[in-house]
Parts: C-alpha cells; structure tokens; sequence
C-alpha cells in the first residue's frame, strides 16, 4: 500500500519523547508510521511502542512499514480518545511516553477518493474512520443553516459563515451536493470577490471545519490530553502536534492546568485548595518546524509542537 507520510517535526518530538530511555510508549495517532518508526529505532531491547488509528488503511500501513520490529510493536484500530480502555485491554495501565498527531494526515490528504481536499474533486467524505456511518456528505446536505453556521465559524474561524452556509442551502436544493470540487465551487461563489484572492484557497476554512464536524476531533480532546497524562509514569513524557489554532489552545490550556493546577484565588496568601502540580511543562513556547523543514514539507508550516513530563 502507498502510504506516504513525512513525520512533522521529527527530531523535535523525539527530543521530547527520549525513547532512549525505554519502557511502553503510545503513538495515538500512527498515520503511516514514521514517528513511530523513528521512536522504535532508538528504544533500547524489551522496550515496546503500541500505535493507534482509526485509519484501517493507516493501521495497515504502519504494520508493514514496522513489521520488522516484531512483537516490540503493537497496532490497535482505535480511537485515542479511548487511549485508557485500549491500553487495558491489552493490559497495559501505565506508560513512559505517549505522541499525538493532530489532524489529517498526508495520505488522506493525497488519496482523492477519501474526499479530504479542496484541490481534487472526489465524493464528499472526510471519514477518517472508514468504517463510520456519518460524513461530509451528512453534514453539507442535512445540516440547518444555523448549524453550519456554527461550525463554520466554530471549527473554521470562517467570517463569511453566513454567506457560505445561504449558499449551501439554496445549491442542494437544486441537487445534493456531492463532490469535493462543488463545495469548493460553491464556497468561492458565496465569497465577496476580494478573499477569492487570497493566499490561502477560499474553501480551506471551510474543509477544516466539516472535517472537524465529521471526525469530531474536538470532542473530548482536552480529556484525551488528561487521560493520557494520567497514563503516564512519573518521569514520562507527552508531545502534542496541533495544527491550527484550536486544537493548540486545548492542549495548552491543559498543560497549564497540570502544571498549576492550584484553584485558590490569586490575593489567598497561601494555597488552601491543596491541588498540587503533576506535570512539568517542557515547552513555554510551541516548537515550530525549521525553515529547512519546511522547504522540504510544506505540510508543517502550521505545525506546533507541546510537550510535558509527569512529577
């Protein structure tokens, strides 16, 4: 299988990560498996790395690409949102190290048939999970126009919401709205001409936001983000790769949270909640991808990296 997938920001996760120290390390998004590759060449013998996706063509990929490793690795078709109740049921209650990759991944991104691009026409899908019932399709041809107003402007930060959502409206009721090229098509029309323009295709805002819709990938995040927090053990590590704004504030929202967890107000002389810090946090500013990465991989240019160690 073709699964292309250039890891964003490899030696930085792995600076994070440092699976030199060995034990159980998770790689809750595994894509085509290239940071998970790279984890296990560098974990010491009796180390193992368990990799989840929803992706059954990403699942299948990885396990090809890292067959080599034998029982040291572990693929799971999964959600990591169910990061604790995956690992449990291969028996596994602790860990040393544990990765998300936010977002879509290359492959789904290439493959115009999984309907995830604005550049390709395709039937209109966006299902991570192929096996879901629900999609992009749904979503552009049932949805109110006040639901699409909300997660155009919700999960897009999209400004002509309104403007897109009429459109939308008034096209199916001609016919459905099908294909990838005729959402695109309909979210330029409904633009003013000016952003038609920008450096940024019109529909992207747009695509985000029914992807998200679809795949529900803001949908417990943050507990995603404390569950595999309390997975880990003292001294292990957690790195996070957002990709657009949204997702980065959850993440840092949380590692705030672990690190000063305190609720007392800020004129209480001493802490009387008694909630103690349980994480450190590794990175005050996001790690972003270098300017050489990024001629090599334009797919990072949004890319941040976060990360923490539990105390």
């Amino acid at each position: 299988m073709n699964f292309e997938h250039k890891p964003v920001l490899l030696n930085e996760v792995l600076g994070i990560l440092r699976p030199e120290r060995g034990g159980i390390f998770v790689d809750g998004t595994l894509g085509g498996g290239g940071h998970a590759e790279a984890v296990l060449e560098r974990l010491p013998e009796g180390s193992r790395l368990i990799g989840i996706d929803r992706d059954t063509e990403a699942i299948a990929a990885a396990s090809a690409r890292l067959a080599r490793f034998g029982d040291r690795f572990t693929a799971i078709h999964g959600n990591f949102f169910d990061l604790a109740a995956l690992l449990a049921e291969i028996d596994i209650q602790k860990v040393d190290g544990v990765l998300f990759d936010f977002g879509v991944s290359s492959h789904q991104l290439d493959v115009a048939e999984r309907g995830f691009s604005y550049h390709r026409d395709a039937p209109l899908d966006m299902r991570m999970d192929q096996t879901a019932p629900f999609s992009a399709y749904d979503v552009i041809n049932t949805y109110s126009f006040e639901q699409l107003c909300r997660i155009l402007r919700e999960y897009g930060e999209e400004r002509y919401a309104d403007r897109i959502a009429d459109r939308i409206l008034r096209e199916r009721e001609k016919e459905p709205i099908a294909s990838t090229g005729r959402l695109a098509e309909i979210v330029s029309a409904a633009m003013p001409k000016k952003s038609r323009y920008e450096q940024q295709h019109p529909a992207r805002r747009t695509f985000q936001a029914v992807r998200i819709e679809v795949n529900r990938e803001l949908d417990g995040l943050r507990e995603a983000v404390d569950s595999a927090h309390e997975l880990l053990n003292p001294g292990g590590r957690l790195a996070i790769l957002t990709f657009h704004s949204l997702e980065d504030r959850i993440v840092k929202q949380a590692f705030r949270c672990h690190e000063n967890p305190c609720t007392c107000p800020p004129s209480a002389p001493i802490c009387i909640c008694g909630k103690k810090p349980t994480a450190k946090i590794l990175t005050r500013k996001p790690q972003t991808a270098s300017e050489e990465e990024l001629c090599d991989n334009s797919r990072a240019t949004c890319a941040k990296l976060r990360g923490i160690e539990k105390l």
